[in-house]
């Protein structure tokens, strides 16, 4: 089925997400989402400077975040930090409703709520926080986001939210103490700046050879360094990446154009079309031609 049918993220070239979680007066959204419902079952790579909190309400989700891959249950939930790059995959079907949120609803910027206890978590080291269901104060959070997500359904529920929202961050705030003692602001923009930097080289010039020299030169890296980065938070090679970006680009072409598939091929960097079409069968699950026809 081509892509143009499932819900994706929208994301800047910074991999920033550009939808607005609520709004200026009320900077707070609920979501229900089923993982598998979006274009290759993944709600790919993106950040956001709000908070988020997940919970599996069915399936498995695989959650790639920081320098850390996660497998979720069902029950189980996480806390995403502010500006963490992530992506969900899944297997099957699996629902997680979520709600997205500035630190800000809780606490006004500079004031003593905010810098003494908001600040310290969004600058620890805590890029997330996996919730199951072995001990009591991770259990509260797990039934608090629960409860939360109740409140939806209500009309005028703004100020219990809000009131549900300041108890679920008294127990994270509790619970990441060892981690905010070191803050990791500076090191971790640096290293998402540095990714982003690379992964939009890729995405401006994905349509002809790019070398890991090339790459390594965008950021002022050696390549083993560019090889780990990746490894460490995209769980993958700049390789299979590069690849996987080209394949995705062939498929809106697939929808979009009536090129033949050698061409689509070609200009997506693909100098052999069998191996092309190899690919995009591993990727998408039938040949260029197959789905371009449903």
């Amino acid at each position: 089925m081509p892509d143009s049918n499932y819900p994706k993220i929208s994301a800047d070239e910074t991999f920033r997400e550009t939808v607005a979680h609520g709004s200026n007066e009320y900077p707070f959204r609920y979501y229900y989402e089923d993982i598998w419902e979006f274009e290759l079952h993944t709600i790919d790579w993106h950040w956001h400077s709000e908070v988020e909190f997940i919970l599996v309400e069915k399936g498995t989700a695989y959650l790639l975040a920081g320098c850390k891959r996660y497998v979720l249950h069902e029950g189980e939930g996480v806390f995403i930090n502010s500006r963490v790059i992530h992506r969900l995959e899944c297997e099957g079907s699996t629902v997680i409703p979520n709600i997205v949120f500035s630190p800000s609803l809780l606490a006004a910027e500079g004031s003593l709520i905010y810098e003494k206890y908001i600040e310290p978590v969004i600058n620890s080291t805590n890029e997330c926080m996996l919730f199951t269901l072995r001990n009591s104060i991770e259990q509260k959070i797990i039934l608090i986001m629960k409860e939360i997500f109740d409140l939806q359904s209500e009309s005028d529920n703004e100020i219990k939210t809000v009131s549900a929202l300041l108890e679920l961050w008294r127990l994270i705030y509790e619970i990441s103490a060892p981690a905010r003692q070191v803050s990791s602001q500076s090191t971790t923009s640096l290293t998402r700046s540095r990714l982003q930097m690379i992964m939009q080289y890729i995405h401006t010039n994905y349509a002809r050879q790019i070398t890991l020299d090339e790459l390594a030169a965008v950021v002022s890296l050696s390549k083993s360094s560019v090889l780990g980065l990746f490894k460490q938070y995209l769980h993958t090679s700049p390789v299979s990446y590069l690849i996987e970006y080209r394949l995705k680009c062939a498929a809106r072409l697939l929808s979009d154009t009536e090129k033949s598939v050698s061409a689509i091929a070609a200009d997506t960097g693909f100098e052999n079309i069998g191996y092309f079409c190899r690919k995009f069968k591993i990727l998408f699950g039938m040949t260029p031609s197959e789905y371009r026809k449903n």
